[in-house]
């Protein structure tokens, strides 16, 4: 990720543009992560037949849209608008997890943006995106302890808090950032921080 992805400063001020963007990603995350949700679950239950918390490792990309929305509008709010929205377009096209995918979308958002508002919202770098892929997949096994895997010992559950915080800190910022550069160079994210930082290294 190229170093120069900072802010001078935090960007607090929501434009129309802004709101916009998140929702489309938003919506185009949605219907990826109802697709996700139809071919997960064969790979999952086989990787985790002999130690559940192993699901964790197909469970990361449902993640991806608040890194995407951050990463890109970087403004506090991103990532929970952006996975909120995802998880509502979901849950509309009927998911088996109901409404209650709205519940993860707002603890996951809440995670990743911690991880951001850390280090001010100024920086976007690997140390932000990996601490709040961390925290966002962390937030998401502490929540899902109490709603799915109620009958697991703790053993279990910790393995699973840091085999999905990990998985979403490493794979999910790697295809978010993936994700972001291959807009920004397709010409995509002119009016974002990402596409400015674009043209500036090909105008050097």
């Amino acid at each position: 990720m190229p170093t120069t992805i900072t802010a001078s400063g935090p960007l607090t001020r929501w434009r129309t543009i802004d709101l916009l963007t998140c929702a489309f990603l938003g919506v185009a995350f949605g219907v990826a992560y109802w697709a996700w949700g139809l071919v997960y679950a064969a790979p999952s239950g086989a990787v985790s037949a002999g130690f559940p918390p192993l699901g964790a490792l197909f469970n990361w990309p449902w993640l991806v849209a608040g890194i995407v929305g951050i990463l890109i509008i970087r403004r506090p709010g991103a990532a929970v608008f952006t996975e909120l929205i995802a998880a509502i377009v979901s849950a509309l096209i009927g998911t088996q997890w109901g409404l209650t995918t709205l519940v993860s979308g707002l603890v996951q958002g809440l995670g990743v943006e911690l991880g951001f508002a850390a280090f001010g919202y100024a920086v976007y770098r690997w140390a932000p995106l990996l601490l709040g892929g961390f925290l966002g997949g962390a937030f998401e096994a502490v929540y899902e302890w109490y709603s799915y895997w109620t009958d697991w010992g703790w053993g279990y559950k910790i393995a699973y808090l840091f085999l999905l915080g990990g998985c979403v800190a490493v794979f999910g910022s790697l295809l978010a950032v993936g994700l972001t550069r291959l807009l920004a160079t397709a010409g995509a994210l002119g009016p974002f921080p990402p596409g400015q930082e674009v043209r500036e290294q090909r105008a050097v």
